[in-house]
């Protein structure tokens, strides 16, 4: 996914060991930080998301190709 095309509060999910995992974006990282004791080599030209998963409340960061948006459920009138 291209990195213009993710924004926060963004429903997304992506793919851990345990299986699909569903979330939202809680912000863009654009210069290298620690998440949890894991180094995150997030920059301008590489920038990474921090995602909070809907289910444990867990902050992870990911790159932009390992996000998929999910759509909005469609209303049915």
């Amino acid at each position: 996914m291209k990195p213009e095309s993710l924004h926060k509060g963004d429903k997304v999910e992506w793919e851990t060991s345990q299986g699909k995992t569903q979330g939202k974006i809680v912000r863009k990282l654009t210069a290298p930080r620690m998440i949890k004791g894991h180094k995150v080599a997030a920059s301008k030209d590489g920038p990474q998301y921090l995602v909070e998963s809907e289910k444990s409340g867990e902050q992870a960061a990911h790159r932009p190709e390992a996000l998929t948006k999910r759509k909005a459920p469609s209303s049915k009138s």
